[in-house]
């Protein structure tokens, strides 16, 4: 938008371009139509074909004339009531964002009621309406299926199937809500470094064979692993630490794909649908549809 052009030299050098570019066209409007005719030049002989066809010129049809009149004019008077001249910003004082401003008040004014009666609905009452949970649908594509696929059954091994029951941070309604309106953010550190190559390996095959509690790899664990996931590893939704004794798996739960998160660590992030990005309607029907 013209009027939003910093002011000082951008702005001035744009006033300049077009006053010279409007004085320039009207000059050569004025210099075609008004130019006073050439004198003839006795000593010429200007060459004349099929008995009276000379050489010669002629200026431009009027009608030209009054089309590019118009034009400037239109120009003239856009430029007093609209943005253009750098950052003067017109007698209608006029701009694209302010008419977007506008048009999101209006919008606001014509939903606000009906999301803030879908906002104060049960998630009952949310999943019992049809035309409701198509909505929520139609949300969880645009915002959510990026990541998470179009199913909710995640993807790449790396973004969680959100139809199961294994919820990383809690499926509750009320842990739904907080992930998506604060986000989360894991942070499974590298243990390698820490324990060595040996009990990492160790670690690794005792995830594979968790209900022997002879295996080697279960006195590393329970010094290392345990204060997060628990000794029967069941993990604990309050550090994010998802459970290791089921056979969910986020990044993949063969031998190779577990070495990978235990030398080099896990950092997922989940960005956070706060009021900026989801309005309270709209959580409460992706909440709805999480949480059947």
């Amino acid at each position: 938008m013209m009027a939003d052009l910093p002011t000082g030299f951008w702005s001035g050098w744009v006033v300049v371009l077009t006053c010279v570019s409007l004085a320039t066209l009207a000059w050569v409007v004025l210099s075609v139509y008004f130019a006073p005719p050439d004198k003839p030049d006795a000593e010429a002989h200007d060459p004349v074909w099929d008995g009276d066809l000379r050489e010669g010129s002629s200026a431009p049809p009027l009608w030209w004339f009054w089309m590019l009149l118009g034009a400037m004019v239109f120009s003239l008077v856009y430029l007093m009531l609209y943005p253009g001249l750098g950052s003067f910003e017109g007698l209608l004082n006029w701009s694209q964002g302010k008419r977007l401003v506008s048009s999101y008040e209006i919008y606001e004014e014509s939903f606000d009621a009906r999301r803030a009666e879908i906002a104060n609905l049960s998630l009952a009452e949310v999943q019992a309406d049809r035309a409701l949970m198509d909505t929520a649908d139609r949300i969880f594509r645009r915002e959510c299926s990026a990541c998470h696929g179009v199913d909710g059954r995640g993807q790449a091994n790396l973004f969680p199937n959100l139809l199961d029951v294994d919820w990383q941070w809690g499926g509750s309604p009320e842990q739904l809500e907080q992930t998506l309106r604060g986000g989360r953010n894991a942070n499974m550190p590298a243990w390698e470094a820490i324990i060595g190559e040996e009990n990492t390996v160790a670690v690794a095959n005792y995830l594979l064979e968790f209900d022997n509690r002879e295996h080697a790899g279960r006195a590393v664990y329970e010094q290392s692993c345990a204060a997060c996931h628990g000794v029967d590893g069941a993990g604990n939704v309050f550090l994010g630490a998802p459970n290791l004794a089921d056979n969910t798996w986020l990044y993949g739960g063969d031998l190779d794909t577990i070495l990978v998160t235990l030398r080099e660590g896990r950092q997922g992030k989940m960005p956070a649908f706060d009021e900026r990005r989801l309005d309270a309607a709209q959580l409460k029907l992706i909440i709805a549809k999480l949480a059947r």
